[in-house]
């Protein structure tokens, strides 16, 4: 018995513990909020923030949906190389990119995966959908940002000021100037944190939705072989597009005026 499409299986052969998917997700959100609160990459969504991750996370959809749907029937069907995740790592590359706060990647999925239910795929299987779209993609995204803090593909953000005295102002300012990641030239910081962002997102779908959510979901029997296949198998063009999107994205940033 069932709840929307969700079998809930725990013990297909060869199907993820639970626990483990439980405790990567908890320490994952521990570490995100701890670390961006030390690094400055933990701060409030501005108006402009919420309307960049929107526009973004629906250029992402129509990539996804419509524009890489038709150049995908120009290349062939491979495990090494997808259109469609080739637009949605750039979009958000370069969202994470013009807000730089931590929790840019999980709401930028988060609206996503809504657009993607209502123009394609329904609500069968919601929550899990959710939950495995903002806590693998949305989560490694925001991971890099928030050992990034202000220097986000190179983009030297200036602290954000608050309600403090002008002594905490300095410290700030003095520990910003310090953070090992601003002596790296921009570009080159780009490419890596890109490259990083890139190969985080080429483990969510062979491991942990094969791993995990479609076992749990429909059942069946988990072909690990298959799944270190296919992480091998992306992690190269994984490399390249990231560290291509993340100075796209530096050139982007610059040419607005962050």
């Amino acid at each position: 018995m069932g709840f929307n499409g969700i079998s809930g299986v725990l013990n297909a052969p060869g199907e993820i513990p639970w626990e483990l998917v439980v405790l990567f997700f908890g320490a994952g959100l521990i570490f995100v909020f701890l670390w961006g609160k030390k690094s400055g990459g933990l701060a409030k969504f501005t108006t402009v923030d919420l309307i960049y991750i929107g526009i973004g996370a629906a250029f992402a959809v129509v990539w996804e949906f419509y524009i890489g749907a038709f150049l995908g029937k120009f290349i062939p069907s491979n495990p090494f190389f997808g259109v469609g995740y080739m637009g949605r790592l750039i979009a958000l590359l370069i969202v994470a990119g013009l807000v730089r706060k931590v929790g840019v990647g999980m709401v930028s999925m988060f609206i996503f995966n809504l657009l993607s239910d209502l123009i394609s795929y329904g609500f069968s299987g919601e929550p899990m959908y959710f939950m495995y779209e903002m806590l693998t993609y949305g989560l490694m995204m925001d991971i890099v940002i928030a050992i990034a803090g202000k220097n986000l593909f190179g983009i030297r953000s200036p602290p954000r000021k608050s309600a403090v005295d002008k002594s905490k102002t300095d410290a700030s300012k003095n520990s910003s100037s310090s953070h090992y990641l601003s002596k790296i030239p921009g570009v080159y910081l780009a490419a890596i944190e890109g490259l990083a962002i890139g190969v985080f997102w080429a483990v969510p779908e062979p491991l942990f939705y094969s791993g995990f959510i479609a076992p749990f979901l429909y059942g069946g029997v988990v072909d690990w072989q298959k799944i270190i296949f296919g992480i091998l198998a992306f992690i190269p063009s994984a490399i390249i597009l990231g560290a291509i999107g993340g100075v796209i994205t530096l050139r982007i940033v610059k040419a607005v005026g962050q």
